[in-house]
């Protein structure tokens, strides 16, 4: 009896000691990030991992961040932000256009002719205008970083579209408000809804095409509901949408100076022009997608891309008259995305 209970006690403290180890193991900060696409999606495994993973490095191990994909949590996407800022996630990433009007100042990165199709250089813009221009829209979270993709183009169901008229009375799916004066703009009626429920829409011919770009076109199969891609002169885009990686701003600011310094690490420096870089590749993987899948790749020419830019110039005018009223200085910030983009260009 007496060695059966010391055998026991031995266990006990054996099995004790291994609980203790796996605790000491485990991460002081474990945070949970959200977002609306597969784990499949390239913002997932080639943008949001890497991150992570840098984030968990810079701190020693202290953090360990999950990735929650395709709205696992719970809601919708256009609900992250809310989710975000009131503490329900401690991370998200979400695209800005999915709330109409909140990020009023960072709009102007969206609007055709301003990104130039040349994501890096954006990202680096959005990142050297942050402090001086766009905070002011993030109240409640703290940004880890701002980023674009390579800008939205034309996805049709059956139609070709080579001249502004083309898309007269169709309906288009839309990534943003400014994304809906883009289509009005060029005659066609916007239908607002986040990317993941497109390919329903498509096949039920709930919408006649889509913009988006073409880095989405694998993760939801677009080539299948699809027959035309269609780009610009020099793969000139028809806008662009703008995303945000954020914290909750409680979250952060109980964080020690330390383990702050490791996410403004990995987020500050080349991470900006590598995330442009990364969705500049997931872009061009996609569209060689669908073209491996018998879809046409339509590039416009330079006199057919001319049509669509004197179409869609009032499109600027509109969203610097509309964030006068939230007191912001519109023509200003397009000088300046303009200026910051071409100084920064990559390509």
């Amino acid at each position: 009896m007496k060695i059966t209970a010391k055998l026991s006690a031995t266990a006990l403290g054996l099995a004790l000691g291994i609980v203790g180890a796996s605790a000491g193991y485990a991460a002081e900060f474990e945070f949970k990030l959200h977002h609306f696409l597969s784990a499949k999606a390239p913002v997932h495994t080639q943008m949001l991992e890497p991150w992570a993973k840098q984030v968990e490095e810079n701190s020693g191990g202290r953090v360990k961040i999950e990735i929650f994909p395709s709205m696992t949590l719970g809601g919708r996407p256009p609900e992250l932000i809310g989710q975000a800022r009131d503490g329900v996630v401690d991370l998200v990433w979400t695209l800005n256009g999915y709330t109409p009007g909140l990020f009023p100042r960072t709009e102007v990165f969206e609007l055709p002719s301003v990104a130039a199709n040349d994501p890096a250089a954006a990202n680096i813009a959005m990142a050297e205008m942050f402090e001086s221009d766009l905070k002011d829209d993030y109240k409640g979270v703290e940004v880890m970083f701002l980023h674009v993709h390579a800008g939205n183009a034309i996805h049709m169901r059956d139609s070709e579209v080579r001249k502004p008229e083309d898309l007269a009375g169709k309906k288009m799916r839309i990534p943003s408000r400014t994304g809906g004066w883009v289509i009005e703009a060029l005659g066609a009626a916007p239908a607002a809804m986040p990317v993941p429920e497109l390919p329903p829409a498509l096949q039920k011919g709930t919408v006649d095409g889509a913009f988006i770009p073409w880095e989405i076109i694998p993760p939801l199969k677009i080539q299948e509901q699809t027959q035309y891609q269609i780009e610009g002169f020099e793969e000139y885009r028809f806008g662009n949408s703008t995303f945000q990686v954020s914290m909750n701003q409680g979250r952060w600011d109980g964080l020690p100076e330390d383990i702050q310094k490791a996410f403004r690490d990995a987020s500050g420096g080349d991470w900006p022009k590598q995330v442009g870089e990364i969705w500049r590749a997931s872009d061009d993987f996609g569209i060689n997608m669908a073209v491996e899948a018998g879809n046409s790749h339509i590039t416009l020419s330079e006199e057919e891309t001319a049509a669509f830019e004197t179409a869609l110039e009032p499109v600027v005018d509109r969203w610097i008259e509309d964030v006068k009223s939230k007191g912001v200085d519109g023509a200003a910030l397009v000088e300046k995305a303009r200026g910051l983009i071409e100084e920064n260009a990559t390509r």
